[in-house]
């Protein structure tokens, strides 16, 4: 658990219902900030909250609708007034060869993994204070070159640079914009998206941590921690960063490739 206090402060998470949103908001919740979680699920975002605890608060919404995200800034407005925190998180990600990257396949990547990030930011502004803290999520895949990613890889590559470009779009307001890149942490999506079985996972998670240097694959929390982290004052003088949360995984996989 974080010991860096958000006392006070309100945040947005989106994807919130499931893995890294729903660890980033757990830590950010017991930081003490009231959280806000989206997803496109009642039922789970419900669900998620009733576990998360009397300070978080579910809105269904789609990342890639602007007029979703306008309506969820328009509930954080009349409840909290203003918001601290954006922990931008909602993301889509299947491997397909590269001759199988159809039209609707990388649509469908940029969708959520770059218009989702986009219009959340865009919808949330308003409604910002002013020296608040934008936390964007990208992926170690997008510099290690790992096979068949290449949509997903594009997509999470263009949230760095649009983070870069926000850093300076927003020091007027003194908003900080920074990005986090998870390495291996398998959650939920490994079964229902990447269609992998329960087995399967055991077996990925256990051949990644051959690799990783700390021994082990991570938590969905230990986002969650690097989160709470880059939205607190203890980062104040930190800026445009790419934070890999991988245990050391990219430092030696590129040259295994």
């Amino acid at each position: 658990m974080s010991t860096h206090s958000l006392s006070g402060k309100v945040a947005l998470v989106t994807g919130g219902g499931t893995g890294l949103g729903f660890g980033g908001a757990r830590r950010l919740a017991e930081a003490g900030a009231d959280v806000y979680i989206t997803g496109r699920r009642q039922d789970v975002l419900d669900k998620a909250a009733q576990e998360l605890g009397p300070n978080v608060r579910a809105i269904a919404a789609d990342v890639s609708k602007k007029d979703d995200m306008l309506r969820v800034a328009s509930a954080i407005r009349e409840e909290k007034a203003a918001l601290d925190i954006i922990f931008s998180n909602s993301g889509y990600y299947q491997g397909r060869p590269l001759e199988g990257v159809s039209e609707d396949f990388f649509d469908a990547m940029l969708k959520v993994n770059l218009k989702g990030q986009l219009f959340t930011v865009q919808a949330m502004l308003p409604i910002m204070n002013d020296g608040g803290s934008i936390i964007l999520t990208s992926s170690m895949t997008a510099f290690i070159g790992l096979p068949q990613y290449t949509a997903y890889a594009a997509t999470k590559a263009a949230v760095i640079g649009m983070a870069r470009v926000w850093t300076t779009e927003l020091k007027s307001r003194n908003i900080r914009v920074n990005v986090v890149s998870p390495g291996a942490i398998p959650t939920e999506g490994y079964e229902t998206v990447q269609g992998m079985t329960p087995e399967q996972v055991k077996d990925f998670a256990e051949k990644c941590a051959a690799e990783i240097p700390v021994g082990r694959v991570g938590k969905a929390e230990e986002i969650g921690d690097a989160v709470v982290f880059l939205a607190s004052d203890a980062s104040s003088f930190i800026n445009g960063i790419n934070l890999v949360v991988d245990g050391g995984q990219t430092q030696v996989y590129a040259g295994r490739l």
